[in-house]
């Protein structure tokens, strides 16, 4: 068993954890915290390492996760598609990909924010033709015993080293030749590059 946080578009990294383990446990009663890929994703933009981030509403240092509501003050659904488009329109499959995805930043507008990822991370799964099996923490807990616990091993502030049982390997990506390779970007890196190939790579 593996107890996972919830994540926006979610890294290379979350996908080989969900791979590996067919029963997934997803946190929700954690205190939410602050500069994690529970709120924002990376891409790599024609610039390099871009960050996307999902802007929340009236978060203090006690709201739980499950709590978490997504602010549409400014129009950051468009501003995500457009740098998404601007990253993987040269990509091999951006294209094949994009009617489907374009709903979650044209016409959907979630309440919650755990709600937005999960919907994103199914949709992705199906793409992938993985199985898992989800169920969700009914409170929050330090540590649990005998269960993988990824809730601060997988987070943008934590060295991908600390994580034993991932390797980062390479594989082509659009502006690699600008920039070079870049490590644990968001799932759909991976995706638009490789296609129905990501799952033969995780």
């Amino acid at each position: 068993m593996s107890l996972l946080p919830t994540a926006y578009l979610p890294p290379v990294q979350y996908y080989s954890k969900l791979i590996a383990c067919p029963e997934v446990t997803i946190e929700h009663f954690e205190h939410f915290p602050k500069q994690t890929y529970r709120n924002r994703a990376y891409v790599y933009s024609p610039n390099g390492k871009q960050i996307l981030t999902v802007p929340l509403k009236n978060r203090t240092e006690r709201t739980i996760t499950k709590d978490i509501r997504i602010c549409y003050n400014d129009p950051w659904q468009m501003m995500h598609w457009r740098s998404m488009e601007a990253a993987y329109r040269r990509s091999p499959y951006f294209e094949y990909y994009e009617d489907d995805l374009a709903p979650f930043y044209k016409e959907k507008k979630h309440e919650f924010l755990i709600d937005l990822n999960m919907e994103l991370m199914m949709f992705i799964n199906s793409l992938l033709k993985i199985n898992v099996k989800y169920r969700f923490t009914s409170d929050y807990e330090k540590t649990y015993p005998n269960v993988n616990d990824y809730r601060n091993i997988i987070s943008p502030k934590t060295d991908l080293s600390l994580d034993q049982t991932f390797i980062m390997k390479k594989y082509s990506q659009v502006f690699d030749t600008r920039h070079g390779f870049i490590p644990n970007l968001s799932i759909v890196d991976l995706l638009f590059n490789h296609g129905p190939r990501s799952l033969e790579y995780l």
